[in-house]
């Protein structure tokens, strides 16, 4: 499981023109399974992201189609987690080793 944090390099006037773009990007990999969630910091810097089953080579590749990347509107950093504890509600995201 990966928390990715998204900061703004750029105006967010710059940054909401591309929007679209963006939640496009994060759209594909939602109805590919990989995105559990996403959202907006507050106040408003950049965003987070939570990805899973997969591993950071993906993660690299899939934030190398953002157009915030693209476009040199962010900068990522990538965290991996192991999670040892959780609600029974977040169970089906759970990676169990085989």
């Amino acid at each position: 499981m990966f928390i990715i944090t998204v900061t703004y390099a750029r105006p967010l006037a710059e940054i909401d023109q591309h929007m679209s773009g963006h939640i496009a990007f994060l759209d594909k990999y939602y109805k590919a399974g990989k995105i559990i969630f996403s959202g907006k910091q507050q106040p408003r810097t950049g965003g987070v992201i939570l990805a899973h089953q997969t591993t950071e080579t993906e993660i690299n590749q899939m934030l190398a189609e953002d157009p915030f990347q693209q476009l040199s509107l962010a900068t990522y950093s990538v965290m991996e987690v192991v999670p040892t504890k959780w609600d029974k509600r977040f169970d089906h995201f759970i990676e169990r080793p085989q």
